[in-house]
Parts: C-alpha cells; sequence; structure tokens
C-alpha cells in the first residue's frame, strides 16, 4: 500500500532527479547498516563503575571503566558481538557494593585492556570475579543493573572491601546465575 505513492511520486520527477534520489537512498542504506552493540543500563540511583570481559579470536580480554551516571546507558562494546558469553564486574561508586560473580578476570583500579586471564596477581593486577552474560548468540544485547529493592537476587553477593575510604561495603543485586569460569 505505501509503495504506490512512491511509484507515483517517482514519475513526477525528472528521469535524472529520480535516479539520483534512488543512487541517495542506497547510499545510505549501504553507510548505516543495522546497529549491533554490547550496552549496559544502569537502572540505579547511583553512579556506577563496569569493566567487561570477552574473548575474541585474539584470547581473552578485560577493559575498563565506564562510568555509568544514573539511569542511563552506555555502549561497551560497537558492532556485532563476536562471542556467546561476555563477562561484566560494576561497582557502585555512591553507595558501595558490586555486580560481581566466579568468573575470574584481570582488572585494576585505573583505566584498562588487559590481555589474557591468567596469573593476575603475579603480572600486577587484581584477580576480580565477573558475572557471566549469555547473549544466545544474538548480534546485540543490553545488560540492566538494577539496585536490590528492584530485583530479587539469586543468590546474595559477599561484601567486597571498598575502592576508598568513604565507601562502606554493601550488596546490590546478584548476576544472573550460572557465572562460569573462562
Amino acid at each position: 500500500m505505501t509503495a504506490l505513492p512512491l511509484i507515483a511520486a517517482r514519475r513526477c520527477l525528472p528521469p535524472t532527479l529520480a535516479r539520483a534520489a534512488t543512487a541517495a537512498a542506497l547510499l545510505l542504506a549501504i553507510t548505516y547498516p543495522a546497529k549491533a552493540d554490547f550496552r549496559l543500563c544502569n537502572n540505579t540511583g547511583s553512579r556506577v563503575g563496569v569493566a567487561i570481559g570477552y574473548k575474541d579470536a585474539e584470547g581473552w580480554t578485560t577493559e575498563g571503566w565506564w562510568n555509568v551516571s544514573s539511569r542511563s546507558c552506555e555502549t561497551l562494546l560497537r558492532g556485532a558481538l563476536v562471542a556467546r558469553y561476555y563477562y561484566i564486574y560494576a561497582v557502585d561508586y555512591d553507595r558501595g557494593g558490586e555486580w560481581s560473580g566466579k568468573a575470574y578476570m584481570c582488572s585494576r583500579e585505573k583505566e584498562f585492556t588487559i590481555r589474557g586471564t591468567e596469573n593476575c596477581l603475579a603480572r600486577g593486577y587484581d584477580r576480580t570475579g565477573f558475572f557471566e552474560v549469555d547473549t544466545g548468540e544474538q548480534r546485540s544485547w543490553t545488560v540492566q543493573l538494577t539496585d536490590t529493592a528492584e530485583q530479587t537476587p539469586a543468590r546474595p553477593l559477599p561484601p567486597r572491601a571498598p575502592l576508598g575510604p568513604s565507601r562502606p561495603p554493601t550488596t546490590l543485586s546478584a548476576p544472573p546465575a550460572g557465572g562460569a569460569k573462562p
């Protein structure tokens, strides 16, 4: 039904202009492919620091930190996802606490990109428990972080030593069940 007005409109255009409009439409379709990213939304009232772990063609990598404001989203990885499983670790900057799991990977307090997950401490990094995200081999995925009051935890998280002296440890929300070692 919508094709008829388009055909009628094209007949009214001079042939040169119609060809130019068609070429521009094709160029836009090629230039802007469907968006596929790994995103994280912070649905809490606090600022959150996020690290991600994943395996690509070169092996395991962990990266951090993304600072995600309260009630906002951030793209952690751009483009189509290359793996089924991704791993997240997040810290509540304002109230303390964390989202963690049993998949141990390397991290550090400052911005980082770390290749490999072995011998974290010997290499001068922290050994941190990330929780597993099963994307089901989708091309894009969004993780939602919520407060404990907004989500019934699958299992409580143990407290972790705070990163700063003004942040007492608390438990916020449990990650999805099934955090496996990479």
